[in-house]
């Protein structure tokens, strides 16, 4: 074998047991949420601490490891909401609704990925989760803002405006959502339509994009 093929196979290891590693780190955060810590994390993985750094740094190398994974899911399901074939309204709705079923299905994940723990700031206890969820956000925003900018025409100064848009609907859904998840007062669907409401008038009133995929 060759140098070139054993730089391969350790690549595919280490990437297999990087993978490994962030799936034992997701069963400590279903069951603790934002209490979940390095020393949990490697137990469940059935290693040592100093082991887990080496793949990841520090707490924080893991906490972007793991918002990375989900956003990267939740990515993909926006778009096939996004993408579905149906009236716009609709298609706003599923959108919507997608993100909200999916905090709703793993409160504990979304818990940890976007509120700090009261032991965030103690040695060796929670992550500081609090400086890494606004970048996750921005993130989310600037996807949105991309695909508001392909399908929908705004007009003059339309690629400024679709960035306002996906980061204010970014900021809209998270703000409901976290409302709601704390306090239910209305049913999902319920939420779905207000917000909807909220999006309908001047998403309404544009046209698709020229040449664009269509909204």
């Amino acid at each position: 074998m060759d140098t070139t093929q054993q730089d391969a196979q350790q690549r595919s290891a280490a990437a297999r047991r990087r993978r490994e590693l962030l799936e034992a780190a997701d069963h400590v955060v279903l069951r603790d949420g934002p209490q979940a810590s390095m020393n949990a994390i490697a137990a469940e993985a059935g290693i040592t601490k100093p082991i887990l750094y080496r793949h990841f740094g520090d707490k924080g190398g893991l906490y972007r490891a793991l918002a990375k994974r989900h956003t990267d899911a939740l990515l993909d399901a926006l778009r096939a909401a996004l993408d579905a074939p149906a009236e716009r309204r609709e298609r706003v709705e599923a959108t919507l609704d997608t993100y909200l079923s999916a905090i709703e299905a793993r409160p504990q994940v979304y818990r940890f990925l976007m509120h700090p723990s009261e032991e965030a700031y103690q040695p060796e206890q929670g992550f500081d989760v609090g400086r890494h969820s606004a970048p996750l956000l921005r993130r989310l925003g600037e996807e949105l803002a991309k695909v508001i900018a392909e399908r929908v025409d705004l007009g003059p100064g339309s690629e400024q405006l679709a960035r306002v848009w996906g980061h204010g609907i970014v900021g809209m859904m998270h703000a409901a959502g976290d409302w709601w998840l704390g306090e239910r007062p209305c049913s999902r669907a319920q939420l779905v339509s207000c917000l909807a409401d909220l999006l309908w008038g001047r998403l309404a009133a544009a046209g698709d994009r020229a040449g664009g995929p269509g909204f």
